[in-house]
């Protein structure tokens, strides 16, 4: 089975967060799947964590370390579909690029983003949540 992942799942994991048991559950023999742009939104991420010191430079990088260990695929996604997927919904590209790699991969997403999950589901997407 595939599954695309969201940066929030994957941010999960690496830092460990009382969630990762169950996303590991739930992905475990899956083809893991990723928009490309969720490569960089990992920095994103940490560098908002820097910003709230959250984490510190040595956390994020051992972090990294795990994250570089995760089988994820990294695919290209149609931007023109992406935006009218973002337009239609009054969301952000992020967002749009993985309920379009949903779509186009015919799979289900795996987010801990409840709106994301919510808009995915409004366009038919399925989506797998974690409670």
């Amino acid at each position: 089975m595939k599954i695309i992942l969201d940066t929030s799942t994957i941010i999960a994991v690496i830092t460990n967060e009382a969630s990762k048991a169950k996303i590991i559950s739930v992905t475990l023999d899956a083809e893991l799947i990723s928009p490309e742009s969720v490569h960089w939104e990992i920095g994103s991420a940490f560098s908002a964590m820097f910003k709230r010191q959250m984490v510190t430079l040595e956390q994020a990088q051992s972090a990294l370390k795990i994250y570089e260990k995760i089988p994820i695929r990294f695919v290209n996604i149609d931007l023109g579909i992406s935006l009218s997927i973002a337009s239609a919904n009054k969301i952000y590209a992020y967002d749009a690029y993985l309920i379009s790699c949903a779509i186009e991969n015919k799979s289900p997403l795996l987010t801990l983003d409840k709106h994301l999950a919510d808009v995915s589901e409004q366009n038919g997407v399925e989506v797998l949540r974690i409670d």
